[in-house]
């Protein structure tokens, strides 16, 4: 194809700078970004290359969901705890799940996704074959971390077998990138714990888990190995992986986070999920100031419920505000970090993605500025709202473009790499069956297993 050009009205690179340009954009070769400048720039470098400009249109990195769970349960697992939510919703859907239904829920998801604006989904979730061969043909960027249970009671999970499998059959494809996963460290014994962290060291890939999610933790944690969470997986050898992340953090103590620094763990930040839970507050601040890799997650379709980055940039920034009882807090700036290149960094993809410079993959995309949420549109000056819009005005729907490695995936705000009208009806198909075979095994039980009873 040869070198293209792709600009708009505004440009908002997240380089170190946090340059915003206008009337600019981006030179692309195949799937890298080669050149960064204005139109007349772009044009003097590139004589003759192919340009498309998008008016009313601002351009920026596509956007890094570090915490996700494909399902079909939206709007079906409402008003619990995380624990009783667990034991009443999800662990019974998981005895049930079929490969069919797990792989049409991925497509749904990424197809969500990619329409609102993520690039890249760290995605916890069943059969990730299936959740893989989505991405490959949908064209987004996953990491596929299997929903792993290593103990003898939660032997209805995916195996690490399985999770074997996925890092031997697709290691090494550009845009999925296996890890070794683990729900939470109670759903695994010592051999499991062993074999999940030799797993990550021996394909020198991620590990990644739950924790810290509750504040009920700290004491089951206490009552089983002594310590706090962060403490106790340190001693269990979590963090001597070559990555480790770890999902929500709510409840960490100070020592915690010093620890979380040293030992280069990342985390992922889920506020609405963590609101709609009741789980708590996560001590962002203080995790970004220590040097921790944040990045943002939606977490799944049924804690959230939608997969809308923008509107999850919007509740960080408002849940960091009200948590320091300081306006000045959670700053638009550091948010939208945390979206591209704190995600970026968080899943040690920094080098290659989260911003728009020459030599990182050509993954954006364009927002519609012809709205009332971005008018007006300040690109600089004293009053610049730019960043300001894009966290606290802009809705997903908004997203009018998303390009991953190069290649248009939606244009014009439809999903252009599949159709969308078919992954919806193919999830609709799975929905009757799944739920009937979870009522069959709520009746067959007369309390589901929860975490919380176990020693």
């Amino acid at each position: 194809m040869g070198i293209h050009i792709l600009t708009a009205d505004v440009v908002v690179t997240m380089n170190a700078s946090l340059d915003v340009l206008t009337d600019a954009g981006v030179a692309i070769d195949g799937d890298t970004i080669v050149s960064v400048g204005t139109v007349a720039e772009l044009a003097a470098a590139h004589p003759g290359a192919p340009h498309r400009h998008l008016a009313d249109r601002v351009l920026m990195p596509g956007l890094v969901n570090a915490h996700h769970h494909s399902g079909l349960l939206r709007g079906t697992a409402e008003h619990l705890p995380v624990w009783e939510w667990l034991r009443l919703h999800i662990d019974p859907m998981h005895r049930v799940l079929t490969p069919a239904d797990a792989a049409a829920a991925a497509w749904l998801c990424y197809a969500e996704g990619l329409l609102s604006g993520t690039t890249t989904v760290v995605d916890m979730w069943r059969y990730m074959d299936g959740a893989a061969r989505a991405a490959d043909v949908l064209g987004n960027r996953v990491v596929t971390v299997n929903y792993v249970g290593a103990h003898p009671d939660y032997d209805y999970f995916d195996t690490l077998d399985d999770n074997e499998r996925m890092l031997r059959e697709w290691s090494g494809h550009d845009r999925v990138m296996p890890w070794v996963g683990l729900e939470h460290p109670f759903y695994a014994d010592d051999d499991g714990w062993r074999r999940a962290i030799a797993l990550a060291q021996r394909f020198d890939t991620g590990l990644y888990t739950h924790c810290s999610e509750s504040e009920q933790e700290i004491g089951m944690f206490a009552a089983r190995t002594g310590a706090r969470p962060m403490i106790a997986l340190d001693r269990l050898g979590f963090f001597d992986t070559p990555r480790t992340m770890i999902a929500h953090a709510v409840w960490l103590d100070a020592d915690e986070i010093a620890l979380m620094a040293a030992r280069e763990a990342s985390v992922s930040h889920n506020p609405v999920s963590n609101m709609k839970l009741a789980s708590g507050f996560a001590p962002v601040a203080e995790l970004l100031a220590a040097g921790v890799a944040v990045g943002l997650g939606t977490d799944g379709e049924k804690e959230n419920n939608n997969l809308d980055m923008f509107e999850e940039m919007k509740v960080a920034s408002l849940m960091g505000k009200i948590r320091a009882m300081d306006a000045a807090a959670m700053d638009s700036w550091q948010v939208l970090r945390m979206a591209t290149t704190g995600g970026a960094r968080a899943i040690r993809q920094e080098s290659r993605l989260g911003s728009l410079e020459p030599g990182k993959q050509a993954d954006l995309v364009a927002v519609r500025s012809d709205t009332p949420r971005m008018t007006p549109l300040i690109p600089s000056g004293e009053y610049a709202n730019v960043h300001h819009n894009l966290v606290h005005a802009v809705r997903g729907g908004d997203v009018d473009l998303t390009m991953v490695a190069g290649r248009v995936l939606v244009d014009d705000g439809e999903l252009v790499s599949a159709d969308l009208g078919e992954i919806i009806e193919r999830a609709r198909a799975r929905v009757p069956e799944l739920f009937a075979r979870r009522s069959a095994y709520l009746a067959s039980v007369d309390e589901p297993e929860g975490l919380m009873g176990r020693s």
